[in-house]
């Protein structure tokens, strides 16, 4: 391996770390710290999924304004379906398979709602949490955006009550995989089960690409 593969590697992993990082200043400082602060790594950064030819004019990423009432605490239950699933991601990782790990139930827009949170098979155990809601197209990336993905330190609040285990499902934190912004990337996206049935007005909209 050439020096500028292990160069990669090692930016792979300054990157994480920064995320990492803006999530804990997201605790103490808020969400728009938390936003600033991921624009400033979106545009400087070697490992951005910003294109190249895009830097330049890159004004930072598009979002909803902040809502307190989208912030949602949830108990993880057992999932309610023990299989598998797998998800062809049409890049060179092939099919992913996705294992249930819980089921989140909340209420957003005076609406009963669901989502499956999952591990993915032979990434190291982490939690994700993929999602599609009604304004995926026309507000928001077409494939549905992330909740948290942890392996990647994409980390969610976790809380504790009475021994169940918490989770806090944070809509304005709701972020587009890579592909939105890169045709080169293949990301997993959310099956059918993680397909919310109201808008979430809330997190990253469709990215602003230069025209």
């Amino acid at each position: 391996m050439g020096a500028e593969g292990i160069q990669g590697y090692l930016d792979l992993v300054d990157w994480r770390r920064r995320v990492a990082d803006l999530y804990r200043l997201a605790r103490t400082d808020g969400v728009g710290a938390f936003r600033e602060g991921k624009d400033r790594l979106f545009a400087a950064h070697s490992q951005t999924p910003i294109p190249e030819e895009h830097l330049a004019a890159f004004g930072g990423l598009d979002y909803y304004d902040p809502d307190p009432a989208l912030k949602v605490p949830c108990t993880l239950a057992p999932p309610e379906l023990e299989a598998d699933i797998e998800i062809d991601t049409g890049g060179p990782d092939g099919v992913i398979t996705y294992r249930r790990a819980g089921r989140v139930h909340f209420e957003l827009g005076g609406q009963e709602c669901g989502l499956t949170v999952f591990s993915i098979v032979g990434y190291g155990g982490g939690l994700f949490l993929p999602f599609r809601d009604r304004t995926s197209g026309p507000e928001t990336y077409g494939g549905g955006r992330y909740l948290f993905d942890t392996i990647k330190n994409h980390v969610p609040m976790p809380m504790a009550a009475d021994g169940e285990p918490m989770v806090e499902l944070d809509f304005n934190y709701a972020y587009n995989p890579s592909c939105a912004y890169n045709h080169l990337w293949a990301c997993p996206l959310a099956p059918q089960e993680n397909w919310l049935p109201v808008p979430v007005l809330a997190g990253e909209r469709n990215y602003p690409s230069p025209s």
